[in-house]
Parts: C-alpha cells; sequence; structure tokens
C-alpha cells in the first residue's frame, strides 16, 4: 500500500512538472516562435498556450520599438574633412519567424548595417550638407538601413544623426567663414544703401538745378551739425545755391 502511494505521489509530481514545462505565456508585446524537433512549429501568443515538452522549444521574440545606439564613427567627408558621427535607430521587429531563423543576432546585425551606413552615407556627403541637411540624411539613411534589414523581418521606424564632432581647428576655420560672409552682406547692404541715395540725390539735383556732389555736401553737413559744439565752414561755391534755394522759396 505504500509503495503504491509513494509511486503515485512520485506519478503527480512528474505530471505537475511536465505541465509546469508546457505551459508557456507571453505578453501581449511578445511572441514565441516555436521549434518542434529543431524544425519551425509556428508562432503563439500573446496570452497562454501549450507546447509539448522536451520536443518544442520556444524562443520569446520582443515586438516593441527598439533603441539602438549607433556608436560614433570617424568619418572622412566628400570634401576630405575628418569628423566623428554618430546616431540613433529606431526598429522593431515585423516578422518573428524571420527574425529568429534569417538572421543569427538580429541586434548585432542591425547595429553593423548602421554603422556601416553611417559610413557610407556621411562619407559621400559634404559637410555643409551634414550641418544644414540633417533631415535629408536621416532619410537616406532610413533607406539604407531598412532596405537591408527588411529580409530579417525588421521595420525602421526611424534614424536621427545625433552629432557632429568638427576638430578645432575646422571650427575655427568655419567661424572665419562665417564672420567673413556676415561682413560681405553687409558692405553689399551699404553699397545698395548708398546707391540708393545717389539715386535720390540725382533726383534732387534735377528738381533744384544742383550738382548731386554738393547736395551730398549739405547732407554730411546736416548730420555733423547735430554734434553739439560744432563750427561748419561752407565753401564759397554754396553761396550760388543758398541763394537759388531762397529765390525758389520766394
Amino acid at each position: 500500500m505504500l509503495v503504491n502511494l509513494f509511486s503515485n505521489f512520485w506519478v503527480i509530481i512528474v505530471i505537475l512538472i511536465l505541465l509546469i514545462m508546457a505551459v508557456k505565456i507571453t505578453r501581449e508585446y511578445e511572441r514565441g516562435v516555436i521549434f518542434r524537433l529543431g524544425r519551425f512549429a509556428g508562432i503563439r501568443g500573446p496570452g497562454i498556450f501549450l507546447i509539448i515538452p522536451f520536443i518544442d522549444k520556444m524562443v520569446k521574440v520582443d515586438l516593441r520599438v527598439i533603441t539602438l545606439d549607433v556608436p560614433a564613427q570617424e568619418v572622412i567627408t566628400k570634401d576630405n574633412i575628418p569628423i566623428t558621427v554618430d546616431a540613433v535607430l529606431y526598429f522593431r521587429i515585423s516578422n518573428s519567424q524571420k527574425a529568429i531563423i534569417e538572421v543569427e543576432n538580429y541586434m548585432m546585425a542591425t547595429s553593423k548595417i548602421s554603422q556601416t551606413s553611417l559610413r557610407e552615407v556621411v562619407g559621400a556627403s559634404n559637410l555643409d550638407e551634414l550641418l544644414a541637411e540633417r533631415e535629408r540624411i536621416n532619410q537616406k539613411l532610413y533607406e539604407i538601413i531598412d532596405r537591408a534589414t527588411d529580409p530579417w523581418g525588421i521595420k525602421v521606424t526611424g534614424v536621427t544623426v545625433k552629432d557632429v564632432q568638427i576638430p578645432q581647428e575646422m571650427r575655427r576655420a568655419i567661424a572665419k567663414q562665417a564672420e567673413a560672409e556676415r561682413m560681405k552682406r553687409a558692405k553689399i547692404i551699404l553699397a545698395e544703401g548708398e546707391y540708393l541715395a545717389a539715386q535720390k540725390l540725382k533726383e534732387a539735383g534735377n528738381i533744384l538745378g544742383a550738382d548731386p556732389i554738393t547736395l551730398r555736401y549739405l547732407e554730411t553737413l546736416s548730420e555733423a551739425a547735430k554734434e553739439p559744439n560744432t563750427t561748419i565752414l561752407f565753401p564759397a561755391e554754396m553761396l550760388g545755391l543758398f541763394k537759388k534755394l531762397g529765390k525758389r522759396d520766394q
């Protein structure tokens, strides 16, 4: 009797162990890829389901968006400027079967293809493009990486170039170039203003019958007269213009 009870007890224990091994639970964002005797047998989940112990093997796959930091890459741009650039990649598993079967380690494979693509795109771009056309660079990276990872059941949702580090001497050169560009624009604006002023003085000279140069001289004198304690000396040829202006006023 005791032997039978002892045997039944172990049978119950074995059944419980097998039941625990057979029952699997996956969350809403997880899927279970089932292999039966080494062959793909389907995808289970989410929720609770049963597998055959010792015959079936389950590999869990997370379907949520994964954030992957692409390590900084040292690249020489198209205009031969050495820079260091890094990026961040967002992707998710769109096909659990391919993600497990088609590639050994989809995380490592995605990281490597992202690094290679980053070097390729940056190396084919000028520094000005990297700084001013970041959205276009991001879009190009997205297309290349998404196309490369699609056979692995991976869908890229976004790529962003985070930081572009430029050598210190190149930063100084860029600052000087920007300053020179600002000075050039300022001189162009000043020249355009002088041209418009000259046009107006010419029109005024035609109306008053005076030399535009003389009118410009008067304009300069009026500006100088605004300063306190200023003595202004008029040349003799200016008297004729004053008399003419006086007659026009009469």
